[in-house]
């Protein structure tokens, strides 16, 4: 089995995630964050999700999945890092640089960044080489699709290896290119964007709108409710590294985004954000 033991770094929901469909497959995930009340979140919810999928048929063992992921406060040794930690270069490039410290040479080190270079995740190791973007996609046990970004120095050998680990963990890899934003959120950001505008100059409420996109557009979920869904401080910030990235105006966060963000109003994370929410049990 290629990469027998996986650490992904982040309890988040997307790092649990992660953790669950990598323990799925059969390797030992080490799951490791630094706040001990994420990683009890964190398991909870794979468990949850386990036991829903278990109940609709799904074949699989919750058991003995759980019994895969081994909590985890600090980095240790392992095949291939993970990484999901908060969207924030400086956060992630400190925590590549320890992680080179740390784990074995020959260990690739993967961002599930949706925004953040690659290129300049690599420059902060000694291994450039095997430095890798692997950008899943929420929720990451239903959604297909696993976005490969290849850094600039990211060798062969190394995108092969995560191209053929998307595979066997049943998701669908696209290879992309290291540029802000890479392929999906260098497209989705703008209709998040816009629809924020549509809102804030009154052309129709968030219900309207969302519904348009839906019923009209045929998109499973209204793009105010997918930035509820993604979290609207993570939508800003992969908007602040378009538009830092590209020069281009239209990738300016709309105000009215930026302010539901200073009112802490960051979607189904905290209940309430272009729509509201029942608090999670």
């Amino acid at each position: 089995m290629r990469f027998p033991t996986v650490l992904v770094v982040g309890a988040g929901q997307m790092g649990a995630g992660i953790a669950q469909v990598v323990a799925v497959s059969g390797r030992r995930v080490v799951l490791v964050d630094s706040a001990p009340e994420a990683l009890e979140r964190g398991l909870a919810g794979i468990r949850a999700s386990l036991e829903k999928l278990a109940a609709k048929g799904a074949p699989l063992d919750p058991a003995g999945v759980l019994a895969r992921i081994e909590p985890a406060g600090e980095l240790g040794p392992a095949d291939l890092m993970i990484e999901a930690i908060v969207e924030d270069a400086a956060a992630k490039e400190e925590l590549f640089r320890r992680a080179d410290a740390v784990l074995p040479g020959e260990a690739i080190l993967a961002s599930n960044t949706s925004s953040i270079s690659i290129t300049a995740l690599g420059a902060a190791t000694s291994r450039p080489e095997r430095v890798i973007g692997m950008h899943f996609f929420n929720p990451v046990p239903l959604m297909e699709l696993i976005e490969v970004i290849r850094g600039l120095e990211t060798a062969d050998e190394a995108a092969t290896a995560i191209v053929e680990l998307a595979r066997e963990l049943g998701k669908t890899p696209a290879e992309v290119r290291d540029f802000p934003g890479f392929a999906a959120n260098r497209i989705l950001m703008p209709l998040i964007n816009e629809a924020a505008h549509a809102l804030l100059e009154g052309v129709a409420d968030a219900e309207s709108i969302d519904r348009v996109a839906r019923l009209g557009l045929n998109h499973p979920l209204g793009p105010l409710a997918l930035a509820d869904l993604i979290g609207l401080d993570t939508c800003v910030a992969i908007m602040d590294v378009l538009h830092e990235g590209f020069g281009d105006p239209k990738f300016a966060p709309c105000p009215l985004l930026r302010q539901h963000v200073a009112a802490g109003r960051l979607g189904r994370k905290t209940g309430r954000g272009f729509h509201e929410y029942a608090p999670r049990p």
